[in-house]
């Protein structure tokens, strides 16, 4: 057996030359082990002169970032063989791409196991470590003594510094001590004499701990889980835990028999204002009316998984009335009509063409975000003929409110629910169509241009939008031009206007 001495506890980066090595040339993960310590020179693959023969076993070993993030935090874990576990799961890697993602098999529980025992290592440090102020001659200094379970101090150094960046600190453990004077350095470990008592500070941890300190609901299976004893000894405010343990049941008795306390002036203002927000207000107008009977809309499942419902936003007289097709990410999320990417397009085209916001009113024929998860992303999904159906009633109580003379549809989910189904994009964009008293003119989304892998499509496709959109400032004003035959439809035919 091949025995690899690594240079220190924490040595990932030798672990992953050796390994790769070592896979390159099939060598079983029965058949090498990893120590660490001080090296040998015998049985030590660091001491080899010439590089590692080339691997005739087919192409490169290549490992999804995964891997390397669960070996970085593994790695710090204090199991003897946790590198002799990774190799075991780099090897399975070789065979199955995809093997990180089976939760079932023994080595990934394990592997994931020790992962989790580090992060949550990590966060008791955070937690449970506690400054008392020294005098020394350049300065107040502060120590703090801490006994970590696996080897995290370098993993949780920087927390520390950006917390406490304009102290001067040292936190000493038995492996090493993390000092920060301005610049982050790693000293010799140290014994828990070296740090100093309690100090006068411990005092206020006391008067703090007590005042948070609810008798009614201790449970101390729930308290030893989240802080262990073996850092009572480092906490100031667990002398009092068994005190006000002992006499917890008393206390609560008292609470439940005491008289209800008057609330002073400034509490009796703040339950005011919840009450107030608790009481359900009558709508100011004929919209906020509709957006309340829309934000109760269970007519399709998009609301079951949205954020909000999204509703329209622009002025009730405004020059033209802007429809998309549905709420994307960054609206579902604000609850307002194009703000992510494809709004902040739309607002500066609409800008060029001549419209200020101040007379555009923007809204979507649907009023919730429908989309597909992929990881921690949201990925738009086009809303169904019957989604768009089920929300028209509320387009059409939403137009029926805003007077302007224009409704510009973007995108074919859009000018379906303005014109009906069988409006097609294709033949219809850039032409206006007379709509009751008002006039239709149809284009794309701006999410289409976003889309466009094709830098000449783009740029020509950007042309023709903003063409639309001059073309839809002329309309917004009540100008006419005839088309290029110098005939204008008769009366209940579709208009045709020459696009500027």
């Amino acid at each position: 057996m091949k025995i690899v001495t690594l240079k220190g506890e924490i040595d990932f980066e030798g672990f992953r030359q050796v390994a790769r090595s070592a896979a390159a040339r099939n060598v079983g993960a029965d058949a090498i082990r990893f120590v660490t310590g001080n090296a040998e020179e015998e049985n030590d693959l660091f001491s080899e002169q010439e590089p590692p023969e080339p691997s005739t076993a087919g192409a490169p070993l290549r490992v999804p970032p995964r891997f390397l993030d669960l070996a970085d935090l593994v790695c710090r874990h204090k199991e003897p063989t946790r590198y002799d576990l990774l190799y075991a799961a780099l090897l399975r890697l070789r065979e199955t791409p995809r093997f990180l993602e089976i939760a079932s098999d023994p080595l990934v529980r394990r592997l994931e196991d020790m992962e989790r025992a580090v992060r949550r290592d990590r966060h008791k440090m955070t937690a449970f470590v506690r400054f008392r102020e020294i005098d020394a001659p350049e300065g107040a200094r502060f120590v703090a003594w801490f006994e970590p379970s696996h080897y995290i101090e370098e993993l949780t150094a920087p927390f520390f510094v950006d917390r406490f960046a304009s102290m001067q600190f040292a936190i000493l453990t038995p492996r090493t001590s993390i000092l920060w004077d301005g610049a982050l350095r790693f000293g010799p470990g140290a014994r828990r004499e070296d740090a100093p008592p309690l100090d006068d500070f411990a005092g206020a941890w006391d008067v703090y701990y007590r005042s948070i300190f609810n008798p009614a609901r201790q449970m101390k299976r729930a308290m030893l889980k989240e802080m262990p004893k073996k850092y009572w000894a480092n906490l100031p405010e667990t002398r009092q835990i068994r005190g006000m343990a002992s006499v917890a049941r008393l206390r609560e008795d008292q609470m439940v028999a005491a008289p209800a306390a008057k609330a002073e002036h400034g509490a009796a203002r703040v339950a005011a204002r919840f009450a107030e927000a608790r009481t359900p207000r009558e709508p100011a107008d004929a919209y906020e009316t509709l957006l309340r009977e829309a934000k109760a809309c269970r007519l399709c499942s998009l609301a079951d998984c949205a954020t909000q419902t999204v509703f329209g936003e622009g002025p009730m007289q405004a020059r033209a009335i802007f429809v998309g097709e549905q709420p994307g990410d960054q609206e579902d999320l604000q609850g307002r009509p194009f703000v992510g990417p494809a709004g902040v397009l739309l607002r500066s085209a609409l800008r060029d063409a001549g419209f200020s916001e101040a007379e555009c009113y923007l809204t979507n024929a649907v009023k919730h975000f429908k989309f597909v998860p992929r990881g921690k992303r949201r990925i738009h999904k086009t809303p169904g003929a019957r989604e768009i159906d089920h929300c028209r009633w509320w387009l059409d109580r939403e137009l029926a409110l805003v007077e302007a003379p224009l409704v510009v549809t973007l995108g074919a989910s859009a000018l379906r629910a303005a014109a009906g189904p069988s409006a097609r994009l294709a033949d219809m964009r850039g032409r206006p169509i007379a709509l009751g008293a008002r006039t239709l003119l149809p284009t794309i989304h701006p999410a289409y241009l976003l889309r466009l892998p094709d830098p000449t499509a783009k740029e020509a496709e950007a042309r023709a939008f903003a063409n639309d959109l001059k073309q839809a400032a002329f309309l917004a004003k009540g100008g006419l031009q005839e088309s290029d035959d110098r005939s204008l439809p008769s009366s209940g035919q579709r208009l045709s206007y020459a696009r500027r």
